[in-house]
């Protein structure tokens, strides 16, 4: 028989390093290593020595032996060299969307700020209590059923409009996005490493369109002294380099591969911690880190208002705190009519992932 069956958790049940516990951690320390298993195995196993991850009859060595048996870790036979494979790379992306999605707030439904959401052809992520007038086919019959067993018990059940719950829909719409990562040394300057949560944002934000928005598009650029897109692929292997911030090109190769998005709806998010500094002319590079330099930022400006004619918006996520560098960002958003925050690394995930899903409900005319 089909059903839930409900018991008293005890936190002692759980074993202790088990094969599912271990490989979340593993995958997290991926995420700091660029994708390096060697090195993250190297790390695993001096967390083991200091916290005794491990238990006599499971080790880091039987850790390794699953990780091969179970597709997640490949050796090469003559050197002894272990690549993760495509499949651990997805488990490091759907561990990040579950990280950076679950902390969203719940709350009932119209969290986000919209006046599209309601009786449409796609289904979100919303839920809510079932409200006169909504329609049969938005109420989620298995929720609505554990709804009321939840609430009323088993032995004798009971449905009540308050055990239903309605599922949202949007509107169908489209909408091409270009994430926008920062590389410059200054993202692991100051004894601070900024550049692994920024991954971490574009791997979730990648999961989370190809299994809930399958039709939207992610186009990925990183900028240093130059930009250049990349895949989802290559994020896990993404290292800041000894670049300067060459925001221009970003944003000019950024508007170019959303020139080409037969879409409506376009936007881009860019993720940054410091000031333009760098540009590229005639084959060679003008660079100058000493304050904001003006020949610099006036043809970033620039490139903003040629972004705001091709209906581009921008938003900028400030991981900084210079009072300079803010007046700076001020002033590109206004040029550009987009939008900015300016956020802490803890919470930049929740950031980008409330607007993006605000502005995917928005239907650009």
């Amino acid at each position: 028989m089909r059903g839930f069956r409900f018991s008293d958790y005890k936190p002692g049940d759980t074993p202790k390093g088990g094969f599912d516990e271990l490989l979340k951690l593993f995958s997290e320390l991926l995420n700091y290593t660029a994708g390096d298993a060697a090195e993250a195995l190297s790390w695993l196993n001096e967390l083991d020595k200091q916290y005794k991850l491990t238990n006599n009859d499971y080790g880091i060595g039987n850790f390794i032996d699953d990780l091969k048996d179970k597709g997640y870790l490949t050796e090469d036979n003559q050197s002894g060299e272990f690549k993760i494979t495509a499949k651990t790379e997805q488990t490091i992306r759907k561990s990040a969307l579950d990280e950076i999605f679950g902390k969203l707030k719940k709350s009932g439904r119209g969290n986000h700020n919209s006046n599209q959401s309601g009786i449409g052809e796609e289904k979100n992520a919303d839920r809510r209590e079932y409200n006169f007038g909504d329609s049969l086919d938005q109420i989620d019959i298995t929720a609505s059923i554990q709804n009321a067993q939840i609430n009323h018990g088993i032995g004798d059940f009971t449905l009540t409009d308050r055990d239903l719950e309605v599922e949202e829909k949007d509107f169908k719409t489209l909408t091409s996005t270009v994430l926008m990562i920062d590389i410059s040394h200054s993202m692991i300057l100051y004894g601070e490493d900024r550049i692994t949560p920024a991954k971490k944002v574009a791997m979730a934000l990648a999961e989370l369109i190809k299994t809930k928005y399958p039709k939207d598009t992610l186009d990925i650029v990183v900028f240093g002294n130059d930009a250049w897109p990349i895949t989802v692929k290559d994020l896990p292997y993404l290292q800041v380099g000894p670049y300067h911030t060459n925001t221009y090109a970003g944003l000019e190769l950024a508007a170019d591969l959303l020139r080409r998005r037969k879409t409506h709806n376009k936007q881009i998010f860019m993720i940054t911690d410091g000031k333009p500094t760098c540009l590229k002319e005639n084959g060679k590079y003008y660079k100058n880190s000493m304050g904001l330099d003006r020949k610099v930022i006036n043809k970033t400006l620039n490139m903003a208002a040629q972004c705001k004619r091709l209906k581009i918006p921008i938003t900028t996520f400030m991981i900084a705190k210079d009072p300079y560098l803010q007046q700076f960002v001020r002033q590109f958003t206004e040029i550009n009519g987009g939008r900015a925050f300016y956020s802490s690394l803890n919470g930049l995930g929740e950031y980008i992932f409330e607007d993006y899903i605000k502005n995917r409900r928005k239907t650009v005319k």
